[in-house]
């Protein structure tokens, strides 16, 4: 049977800065600087070149052109910028919630724990694409309803982390000395329950971007996310199967951004570091 103890990793006693996360981190900094760096350097994302259309990667166009003659470098930069930024809005949204409900839950028990506990357990039952289409379908092709339900989706990863790590720490003798001293659940928690849970919080949030990541290009891949023509990485993927024999570079610029980033956070994440 899983419980929430299953959730409890033994970070302690790990080395944290490992070559897997050396090179995870490299990664996302390449990432990000291609996200970044074209700001300045690249065309804008939204011209069209009509008289230079699918034309193959070159000095002026270093990924090359798309079906509009927009230039692919510019295009994939910016949807990779719209990708992370949406990923890390949701993942510390979902942190925030699903942090102060695992806290609440463990420290008043009770009823909050079994309404909250309830109220998890109902939204793991839902996938979350259904999630997202349910609350896509409120206003298509905005960014609001896909960030409101991939945050409502993952806060239960949280909230079950943190409830069952809290309760182990509030039951320590420390804190309940300090509990009994009379000090305030608001110096528990900074000083004694926050130091503890931040390596678990930080791991489950570094795992969380790569799933919002994969679940904002599934929704733009299926097209039930943002419209043309935004410059979203699954939009793209979506629009260049019509042209992946003719024109490579238009599938493989946005999917070789996404596995790096995903990559990158699964080797920061520490995955698999205890396998021999």
């Amino acid at each position: 049977m899983i419980t929430d103890d299953d959730f409890l990793p033994d970070l302690a006693e790990r080395p944290w800065l490992t070559r897997q996360r050396q090179l995870g981190i490299a990664i996302l900094v390449l990432v990000l600087l291609f996200a970044v760096v074209p700001i300045v350097t690249a065309p804008d994302p939204r011209v069209q070149d009509l008289t230079r259309v699918l034309q193959s990667p070159d000095a002026l166009h270093l990924l090359g052109t798309d079906q509009l003659g927009r230039d692919v470098l510019a295009r994939v930069s910016a949807g990779a910028r719209l990708t992370c930024g949406l990923a890390l809005l949701c993942v510390l949204t979902a942190a925030c919630i699903g942090s102060a409900a695992g806290l609440a839950a463990a420290w008043c028990g009770g009823w909050v724990n079994r309404t909250l506990a309830t109220v998890a357990d109902m939204i793991l039952a839902v996938p979350v694409l259904l999630i997202v289409l349910l609350l896509v379908a409120f206003a298509p092709g905005h960014l609001l309803p896909i960030y409101l339900a991939l945050a409502l989706s993952m806060w239960v990863e949280y909230f079950r982390l943190v409830r069952a790590h809290a309760l182990r720490v509030l039951a320590s003798p420390h804190v309940e000395s300090a509990r009994l001293l009379g000090f305030s659940p608001a110096y528990v928690t900074r000083w004694h329950l926050w130091p503890e849970l931040a390596p678990y919080v930080g791991s489950v949030m570094v795992m969380g971007t790569a799933t919002a990541v994969l679940a904002l290009a599934a929704v733009g891949f299926v097209g039930t996310g943002l419209r043309p023509p935004t410059a979203e990485l699954g939009l793209m993927m979506s629009e260049s199967f019509a042209y992946w024999r003719d024109a490579p570079w238009l599938l493989l610029s946005p999917v070789a951004v996404l596995v790096a980033g995903v990559v990158g956070l699964a080797l920061t994440t520490g995955l698999g570091e205890d396998r021999p």
